[in-house]
């Protein structure tokens, strides 16, 4: 039996689908896997920020195509990146145990978040990152960022920033763990949806390779946090990029959730934490989907609602 993974053509992401295909191939030594190298157009334009270009399937969108036209089996993704609707026909199958979920600061071995120099230049594309920023060091001037991440230290490096901050998975996969120079906390810096869990897409149906794929890959436990932060986001899309974490711990039966969502500037940020218990993942999307609408409750909708005239 064969397995095609797609697969986008960056360091990090070779990286991620050499794993998935090294864990098949040990699991099951009778199955050849192959990557098929895609480019996206989140690859294609690097001078934008996201949030500008609107589209929620940057990352995975010319895969999923590929899929659906059977030109490719499975894709591995950095599941901060998937969308929570995903195109009919496909689904995900499995989830890697999570690699750290935080996010790393990285400023060339100068600096944490707290020592930065008022008026520095701190480096990040991403809302959630930028308004948790305007909480923490309101003083510091936030510059757009992106590239892979061996371009963004590079760009630290040359000294376009004083800072940038980056997931620290994805720093801790390449081998670059000692750029960092913090390791944000949750209690401060709630990570993005699903940051550190690789999710596995696969088209629907395809039972065998579903099997094959989650006896190799899934861990129960990233499922489970996956399940509930994932419903969060679904909850909370309203047609428009909105500043918002959500950060799941699982514990045998129990879950301990931090989650927020902030106007673009980081004046109105509404949070909420807590414990709750689980017996399934019918449980954990419940759990996400209550914690989201608390934060509607709490003033999120008309965040939402201002966002929406922003378009």
């Amino acid at each position: 039996m064969k397995i095609r993974i797609g697969t986008r053509k960056s360091k990090l992401a070779l990286w991620q689908s050499e794993w998935v295909k090294a864990q098949i191939e040990k699991k099951f030594p009778d199955v050849e896997v192959e990557l098929v190298k895609i480019t996206t157009k989140g690859d294609k334009i690097l001078d934008v920020p996201l949030a500008k270009i609107g589209d929620k399937g940057l990352f995975t969108k010319e895969i999923e195509e590929a899929m659906l036209r059977g030109e490719v089996d499975i894709a591995v993704h950095s599941l901060k990146d998937v969308p929570s609707k995903l195109p009919e026909g496909l689904k995900l199958i499995a989830y890697s145990d999570r690699e750290d979920p935080r996010d790393a600061f990285l400023s060339n071995g100068k600096f944490t978040l707290e020592t930065l120099p008022q008026g520095a230049v701190v480096g990040t594309s991403s809302l959630r990152r930028k308004a948790q920023l305007r909480i923490l060091r309101p003083d510091v001037q936030i510059k757009d960022l992106r590239g892979n991440v061996d371009t963004r230290i590079r760009k630290l490096k040359e000294g376009e920033y004083d800072a940038i901050i980056l997931a620290a998975a994805g720093v801790k996969r390449l081998g670059w763990e000692e750029e960092i120079d913090e390791v944000l906390s949750p209690d401060k810096f709630i990570p993005s949806v699903s940051q550190g869990i690789l999710g596995i897409e696969a088209r629907e149906g395809d039972e065998e390779i579903e099997r094959i794929v989650r006896e190799a890959i899934n861990f129960y436990e990233s499922e489970v946090a996956a399940t509930l932060e994932r419903a969060f986001l679904r909850t909370l899309e309203g047609g428009c990029q909105v500043p918002m974490g959500c950060y799941a711990v699982v514990n045998e039966d129990r879950v301990h959730v931090r989650a927020f969502i902030s106007d673009l500037e980081g004046k109105f940020f509404h949070r909420e934490e807590g414990v709750f218990s689980f017996k399934d993942l019918k449980d954990a999307d419940r759990i996400g989907v209550s914690i989201a609408e608390r934060l509607l409750s709490a003033g999120g909708r008309e965040i939402l609602e201002e966002l929406l005239k922003c378009q």
